[in-house]
């Protein structure tokens, strides 16, 4: 969204609606099939493609996938920061059982596709000098907003988005994450979280044309935030907005990737003392259209047999519970009801974590450190990445049926049952 150092290309491909299409281009250089080996249809299903399944060296060029007249819109993703791609990215629909057969040929120019995910951040470094849009960020245990006397970042920290809803991290210490709940599909303006002047300002709070910040966090880790519990202690990543110094000695951020289909947030934590130990930690964010969802992995180094990781679900507002619903290889933590501020709107939120390894949930205390929330638990192994899904959707959306529990839960579960399905890539 912001001006920033882009890490991405976006990319053309052309596709089938149908199975086995056969293009007549001359110059192809490669034949890619997707096919969905299962029985259910998938809308807006991620697909990603290695670039050393289809060309290493091929530097100067893009890779363009042609069928007819049908294009889906691409991007490619340098995710080491290497300088070079390495990864292809789409977002496409399959037909239960469908195979889509697609040629490949490499051209010098790409088009551009509509944006449908996007990340925002700025920063200064002063209370009196205007926000400038940034790509990266490194921030020692000293640098946190009670301890400056001023917040730093637009928006609290970074913001990252797709057609469907708005999420929001608190990079100032906090590190918990919120929720902008969208009313129309189009990218949300840049001016989000500043002033007329520059500075940072919180006119995000009040409703707009496109929506408003609308979940409560407090002295929670929000939706899809995380902590350890080690020998029935807590505790969370990062620190409550009244402290002064960070359980974590450094704090670097930067956006992987911004295009059209994905986003790509990256957090290292450097140093985080939890229990008398110190660990480092590894997170990655990532989001595409068509989904009230983000993508969160986690890998943790430091991890022995004593720690349970846990996954945040905010309950702050919630009078209703929650229901645990096993699907396939996932389990969903479900809550609906009118957890808006103040209660004034009905939302829907969740997480869908792994199966393997859940040892079920715990209830945040009510004071302390982290607070107000469910704990989904997990095993952890050292080094070893956790994936999960956190979910969100409000009655104002553009599915107004979310205002329906039953309908909110149907979804989640339908969610699980797409995100289990691996789309099979051959090439020639």
């Amino acid at each position: 969204m912001t001006p920033k150092l882009i890490l991405y290309l976006p990319l053309a491909l052309s596709i089938m609606a149908f199975t086995g299409c056969k293009a007549q281009q001359k110059t192809t250089n490669s034949t890619i099939t997707l096919f969905n080996n299962s029985a259910i249809e998938l809308s807006d299903k991620a697909v990603t493609i290695k670039r050393s399944g289809i060309d290493k060296n091929n530097t100067q060029n893009f890779p363009l996938l042609i069928c007819k007249t049908d294009t889906i819109p691409s991007q490619v993703n340098d995710l080491d920061g290497d300088g070079q791609w390495d990864e292809l990215f789409l977002v496409t629909h399959f037909a239960a059982k469908e195979k889509k057969t697609i040629q490949l040929k490499w051209v010098k120019d790409a088009p551009k596709f509509p944006v449908r995910t996007s990340v925002r951040f700025g920063k200064r470094e002063a209370e009196n000098i205007p926000l400038q849009p940034a790509t990266a960020e490194s921030v020692n245990a000293h640098q946190v907003y009670k301890k400056l006397g001023f917040q730093k970042y637009q928006t609290d920290g970074p913001s990252w988005e797709n057609d469907k809803v708005g999420f929001r991290h608190y990079l100032d210490g906090r590190n918990s994450k919120d929720v902008f709940g969208k009313k129309i599909p189009a990218i949300t303006p840049e001016n989000v979280g500043i002033s007329t002047t520059g500075a940072v300002e919180d006119n995000y709070h009040v409703m707009h044309d496109w929506g408003r910040d609308v979940f409560p966090v407090g002295s929670s880790a929000g939706l899809g935030g995380y902590a350890l519990l080690v020998d029935n202690e807590i505790t969370r990543l990062g620190i409550l907005g009244t402290d002064t110094l960070n359980n974590i000695e450094k704090t670097t951020f930067k956006i992987v990737a911004e295009g059209s289909e994905n986003s790509v947030l990256n957090y290292n934590y450097s140093n985080w003392k939890a229990s008398g130990k110190n660990y480092q930690i590894n997170e990655t964010t990532s989001i595409w259209p068509g989904m009230y969802a983000f993508k969160n992995t986690v890998s943790i180094d430091g991890i022995t047999e004593k720690e349970t990781f846990l996954v945040a679900l905010s309950n702050i507002n919630n009078q209703k519970g929650l229901k645990v619903i096993e699907v396939g290889d996932w389990v969903c933590l479900i809550q609906h009801d009118n957890l808006g501020y103040q209660r004034e709107w009905i939302m829907g939120t969740a997480i869908i974590v792994p199966k393997k390894d859940y040892l079920g949930y715990i209830e945040a205390p009510k004071t302390g450190q982290l607070t107000d929330s469910y704990l989904a638990k997990f095993k952890i192994e050292n080094n070893k990445p956790i994936s999960y899904y956190a979910v969100a959707a409000w009655e104002l959306s553009a599915d107004k049926n979310f205002k329906d529990a039953t309908y909110f839960t149907d979804y989640v579960t339908n969610l699980a049952k797409q995100l289990a399905i691996e789309i099979t890539v051959a090439i020639k």
